[in-house]
């Protein structure tokens, strides 16, 4: 018992409340110093320095080829740098793309290219094999001119989706208002596309892709010896000319805050950034101090102040975020979401408020003790992974870091104090010299002048440019229709038109539509009947994912996630509304509303612009003004206060039956985008509409 005693006595200060005043913060104890085990670095003498992290706990191999290269400006072929990356794996004079493919597969190994890299990950046992084929890629790329077609035309599919697409949209935005004449505001447009060819893809890899300040970053299972052997063998008949190098312009501070607005018709919400460039670089002393201060700003979660007011006290968006991008080439910070419309004006004060805030009076303790051991915590963690720390070796010597820098990361993180903040506050951020960028639906855009300091508000396209305003028409809404008609059925025109379609009692048409992402093809079926009888149906490998029916009255559709319902009224009255072949030729007795609302360019063309509504729907159609073909068909549907934008756009015009229809349709929705071709149209086949309820 007494013994007892003794040990109760001696805790008695740790189990008393009263002993322990839980309202002081303790004081924190040293920062760590990190052991971090240096990695191996050696040169060849074709110029590659290597860079080895040993790690044995399992049986793979990761090389990693980083080029030395500074980002070339790609001019009226931006766009080249990610076309020539995304093609580097596509064939050698070795071995063609599928068969890389195949013996990659076989190995389950992977093999990845960008614009400035190649990466192999495989096991032990098959380094050798997949080093040679690594390096039959590396020096034996050939841009297959299939290849270089088929992921161009992935690439106009990609751009068709941008335009719908409201956070691409702001992105390109922000690239080009921050980075005037430099590379990083480039924007692969349609017309920047329609330039790269083979012989160009070719050109810029030979002068992109050399041993010249080259960096081989090898991690895993293989020791020193093993890795300067395995150079030796694959890498060691790499040439090439000197590595590119130029000197890039810093973008200029603005003289004042600059709104850029980017149309989004039918948008709900609105996109809105903050942004501006930055002068700083990785290494810089006060680099560190940045993300601290940007993680109290928006990049700490819920706990930041962004997320806090916009967030949880305004209630304004589900997230608010702020970034801090440093690059050796180029630096900018961004700050911003999706808002209501109703709340895009007071969203963009909050945010300037919030960086005003940060600018003008120092962080609390508890903001800056909570970012700082979130930024520890993800700091120790990373470590965990065997690539970490040649990753930490690659930084030293790309961004001429002292050898000690990851080492010392954790005392110079603890180091950094409220007036640190404040410091780099005023030094870097303003919330009176940003570019503001909001995409969204035009009603939003009289309650941006406030935010202009000269209350001009530039408009720009969904990839950055300038708009080039519509211009009036040239004829009247019922020239263009006529003349469409004319051009789809040339040749006749009154009584002998009218004669020609009726003897058409039904069509039958088939699309074959394709997708990059998807391994079979998408086949679409449509027929009519007269007098306006439609159905649709998509079929994908046999399985049928979607159809619909109008019997002229009534009808249903059917999908694989909702299953069957039936056609509403609304979309019943716009059956009917829309019948015929050409539903352009009945339109003044359909009672649609429609309207020739000027002249647009599309893929550098100038084209008539017809805008028809119809309930809760927009459809802006396109026809080219030479030819009078409809070349776009872009539709806005809101549905319970949200809106989808689909996007369809027609080449290659062929005549079936005295009538030109498209060959070819690109179709888009959101981000998902197919390209279509036409299999089959037939006239005054039988059709069985029951097939389609």
């Amino acid at each position: 018992m007494k013994k007892l005693f003794i040990i109760v006595a001696a805790l008695a200060p740790f189990l008393s409340n009263a002993q322990l005043d839980r309202s002081v913060r303790p004081d924190a104890g040293p920062a760590p110093q990190i052991n971090i085990k240096d990695s191996e670095v050696f040169k060849t003498d074709n110029g590659i320095t290597v860079i080895l992290s040993e790690n044995h706990k399992l049986p793979r191999v990761s090389f990693e080829l980083v080029m030395g290269s500074s980002p070339m400006s790609e001019g009226n072929m931006a766009g080249l740098a990610d076309i020539t990356g995304s093609l580097i794996t596509s064939g050698t004079t070795n071995r063609t793309k599928d068969e890389l493919d195949a013996e990659v597969d076989y190995m389950g190994a992977s093999l990845r290219a960008d614009n400035n890299s190649i990466r192999l990950s495989c096991l032990t046992k098959h380094m050798d094999k997949g080093l040679e084929i690594m390096s039959d890629v590396l020096l034996n790329a050939n841009f297959p001119e299939s290849e270089v077609e088929r992921v161009i035309k992935q690439n106009e599919s990609g751009l068709l989706s941008a335009k719908s697409d409201p956070g691409t949209m702001a992105s390109n935005a922000v690239s080009k208002v921050n980075f005037p004449n430099h590379p990083y505001g480039e924007i692969m447009t349609e017309s920047s596309l329609a330039n790269i060819k083979r012989e160009i893809i070719q050109a810029y890899y030979k002068q992109m892709f050399t041993p010249s300040g080259s960096y081989l970053v090898v991690v895993g299972d293989i020791n020193l010896d093993e890795t300067k052997k395995a150079v030796e063998k694959f890498f060691s008949n790499w040439t090439g000319g000197d590595h590119y190098t130029t000197e890039l312009n810093s973008p200029d501070t603005n003289s004042g805050s600059n709104v850029y607005f980017v149309p989004k018709p039918g948008a709900v919400q609105s996109v809105i950034q903050v942004t501006f460039p930055i002068d700083i670089k990785p290494g810089h002393p006060d680099y560190l101090k940045l993300k601290v201060f940007n993680s109290v700003l928006g990049a700490g979660g819920f706990g930041s102040r962004l997320m806090q007011n916009l967030r949880e006290d305004k209630a304004y968006t589900y997230g608010c975020y702020s970034r801090l991008n440093v690059t050796s080439d180029g630096s900018w910070v961004s700050a911003g979401g999706n808002f209501r419309n109703e709340v895009t004006d007071s969203a963009i004060v909050e945010i300037l408020k919030e960086i005003e805030g940060m600018v003008t009076a120092k962080v609390t303790q508890d903001e800056l003790d909570l970012m700082k051991s979130s930024m520890a915590g993800s700091f120790a963690r990373s470590l965990e992974q065997p690539s970490t720390i040649a990753r930490f070796a690659l930084s030293i010597i790309r961004n001429e870091l002292p050898a000690d820098y990851y080492q010392t990361y954790l005392k110079k993180l603890a180091a950094i104090t409220l007036d640190d903040l404040l410091e780099v506050g005023k030094k870097y951020y303003t919330a009176d010299r940003c570019n503001i960028v909001v995409v969204g639906n035009e009603e939003v855009l009289p309650k941006l002048k406030q935010f202009d300091s000269d209350g001009k508000i530039q408009k720009l396209d969904a990839f950055g440019d300038p708009i080039k305003e519509r211009t009036p028409a040239d004829i009247s809404t019922d020239e263009l229709l006529d003349a469409y008609v004319a051009a789809v059925v040339p040749g006749l025109s009154g009584k002998k038109l009218a004669k020609k379609f009726k003897k058409i009692k039904s069509m039958k048409e088939v699309y074959e539509f394709n997708m990059s992402q998807m391994p079979f093809p998408l086949m679409s079926t449509r027929v009519w009947v007269s007098p306006n009888s439609s159905a649709s149906k998509m079929e994908a490998n046999g399985m049928m994912i979607q159809k619909e029916y109008f019997d002229g009255n009534s009808g249903a559709s059917f999908n694989m996630q909702t299953g069957s319902e039936a056609l509403s009224e609304d979309e019943i009255a716009a059956k009917k509304k829309s019948v015929g072949i050409i539903p352009e030729m009945n339109y003044s007795d359909s009672g649609i509303k429609y309207e020739l609302i000027g002249i647009e360019e599309i893929k550098g063309r100038p084209c008539y612009v017809l805008k028809v509504e119809d309930g809760s729907s927009e459809t802006y159609d396109y026809f080219d003004k030479e030819t009078k073909y409809k070349v776009q068909t872009t539709t806005i549907q809101t549905t319970d206060g949200e809106t989808q934008e689909t996007t369809a756009v027609y080449s290659g015009y062929k005549e079936y039956n005295g009538i030109m229809f498209p060959e070819n349709i690109q179709f888009s929705a959101g981000p998902v985008s197919f390209d279509g071709t036409c299999k089959s149209r037939e006239f005054n086949v039988k059709v069985d509409l029951d097939s389609y309820k």
